[in-house]
């Protein structure tokens, strides 16, 4: 029955609800993870409106890359995989617990109508990690220490708040250790590859907390 539902459901854009951002204060810590697993982090700087964490060594379960003009489409997309996964269609035919965020990584396009490149991703629960099911069109990515530029902003994700978004955070650390390093660990790539962060679920109307990303080492 969820997961009808869900397939008629376009993540970040509930029909009938309100899509406009939500004040979220900096550092607001999700009420979703006291409630289901969440990878672990440490605070290394607070900003005005943005953070820097360095998240533990975690494992993730992610998605073929998705190509769809759409981020809303390819989230979809993604997240309907990742469910089928969870559920039990994996190798081990073994059901995994929800966890948040749900990641979309984007490689955006170089076009404004060209399609961009989408990985969704879910993190396995820590009793999962030592052996994550594998599953058709899944990979198990393991993370070292990773350094994440943060972001938070509320409401239901849409195609055209992503990248405003992103353009905040960027405009954010600007002039700062943290943009250097994030500009050094992108280097070469034709548009910047960053990622949105979703911790509700798509039947939650309120509070709800989303965060822009920026991948970078030190």
């Amino acid at each position: 029955m969820l997961l009808t539902l869900l397939s008629d459901v376009k993540l970040g854009s509930w029909p009938g609800s309100p899509v406009q951002k939500e004040p979220v204060a900096v550092g607001k810590f999700p009420a979703q993870c006291n409630r289901i697993e969440c990878p672990t982090y440490d605070v290394v700087y607070s900003g005005d409106d943005y953070e820097i964490r360095l998240y533990n060594s975690s494992m993730w379960a992610t998605t073929s890359p998705i190509d769809d003009i759409s981020f809303v489409e390819g989230t979809r997309t993604g997240f309907l995989q990742l469910f089928n996964y969870i559920q039990g269609k994996n190798n081990y035919n073994q059901q995994i617990e929800m966890t948040a965020p749900v990641l979309t990584e984007i490689a955006p396009s170089d076009g404004p109508f060209c399609e961009s490149s989408f990985l969704v991703s879910f993190y396995v629960p820590k009793k999962n990690q030592p052996d994550p099911p594998p599953a058709d069109g899944i990979t198990a990515q393991k993370w070292g220490p990773t350094y994440v530029a943060v972001r938070q902003f509320g409401g239901f994700v849409t195609d055209s708040m992503v990248g405003v978004e992103a353009a905040a955070l960027s405009a954010s650390i600007s002039g700062t250790i943290w943009s250097d390093a994030v500009s050094k660990s992108h280097a070469g790539e034709i548009t910047t590859v960053y990622t949105v962060a979703q911790y509700n679920s798509p039947f939650e109307f309120d509070n709800r907390v989303n965060e822009i990303w920026f991948k970078f080492k030190m």
